[in-house]
């Protein structure tokens, strides 16, 4: 496979390459997709790093979560928590302005915990449907995330509200 070349391909492999870091449990590689302030051309002798060039996060069902250090410790306290974790990304759409690019998607999620009893089994997988938008902004050494919202998808309902009556 080719490097990507226009500033599409890279903003997708970018995404990606977040899904992946959080798939196997790399830490340190997600680390590295989120801005840092040197990304911003803060001087952070000066700035207090985890408030120049905020970035945010929220998960399904989590409070907005600000700054770096913040951002990254919920990534870590789910690595922690979370046995096994994959997304099939579907519904992709990337849109690019200047050094802005904003990619939306739903996560489709197949996650696990730890196992009930000790035990090398894992324990019982989980699917969850999730709407997200990620932003990225282009910085020196490529594409990083600046922003990533996630919502969960209300599951839809075979019965009518209120229609209580049996069949």
């Amino acid at each position: 496979m080719s490097a990507p070349h226009t500033d599409v391909e890279q903003v997708e492999a970018a995404n990606t390459a977040f899904y992946e870091a959080l798939e196997g449990g790399d830490f340190e590689r997600l680390s590295s997709l989120w801005l840092t302030p040197a990304d911003l051309g803060v001087d952070e002798e000066y700035h207090d790093p985890a408030d120049a060039g905020v970035v945010s996060c929220v998960h399904p069902g989590w409070p907005v979560l600000t700054g770096r250090g913040e951002v990254l410790r919920s990534y870590a306290l789910i690595m922690a928590n979370t046995e096994y974790i994959q997304f099939f990304l579907t519904d992709v759409h990337v849109s690019v302005t200047g050094d802005t690019a904003l990619v939306t998607c739903t996560e489709n999620i197949l996650s696990g915990g730890p196992a009930p009893e000790e035990g090398d089994e894992l324990g019982p997988l989980v699917g969850q449907l999730v709407v997200a938008t990620n932003v990225f902004r282009r910085t020196p050494d490529g594409w990083k995330l600046w922003s990533h919202h996630a919502s969960p998808v209300l599951a839809e309902s075979d019965e009518e509200d209120g229609d209580d009556s049996p069949e």
